[in-house]
């Protein structure tokens, strides 16, 4: 038996879930979201949890048995609570600005890059600190593949550290041509 496909789900208040046939739809206060789960695997619905179960013990159910436990584990937790990552520009000059639901980066190149966010992503600069980007929404998914490629147009560069990171990332620093002329 999966480790992680046995647990049971909870449902927190506020949050129903629904499953017809092969599709399981998550309702909360965030908002909804639905998944095409494989007719192998088997989902109930039993008073405030979710329990998956799989057809047999062949490799390909055991594997669809825990991915799919944690993908409706991550919907719940999507619709009640929701995800966000952080990202954070270090540079002389480099800065962000928010128009809308477009956010219009300054790197460093000869043209500023435009990125206008994907449907259900919310995209914020915080006021205080002005190198700091949230990127929150509902699906994990979305979210981090999002701030991927908001991190993908300048990675941070390991001889002055500049670009875009994440926060609490740490960038292995390298040493200069100083240190190798030092002899």
């Amino acid at each position: 038996m999966s480790r992680i496909g046995k647990q049971p789900v909870k449902i927190p208040s506020g949050v129903t879930v629904d499953v017809k046939d092969t599709n399981v739809k998550v309702k909360g206060p965030k908002g909804e979201m639905e998944f095409t789960f494989h007719p192998r695997v088997t989902i109930k619905v039993d008073g405030d949890t979710v329990v998956v179960t799989r057809a047999s013990e062949e490799k390909a159910d055991r594997s669809l048995h825990g991915v799919t436990r944690t993908l409706i584990a991550n919907m719940i937790e999507g619709v009640s609570k929701g995800y966000s990552k952080q990202l954070e520009i270090q540079g002389v000059g480099y800065r962000a600005q928010l128009a809308g639901s477009k956010l219009t980066l300054f790197l460093g190149f000869s043209h500023t890059i435009e990125f206008p966010a994907p449907k259900g992503i919310t995209l914020s600069i915080d006021a205080e600190k002005k190198n700091i980007i949230t990127v929150a929404g509902i699906d994990k998914q979305l979210v981090g593949e999002t701030a991927a490629k908001i991190r993908e147009y300048k990675k941070p560069e390991p001889y002055k550290g500049k670009g875009i990171r994440y926060v609490g990332e740490h960038v292995q620093r390298k040493a200069g041509k100083a240190a190798a002329s030092a002899k």
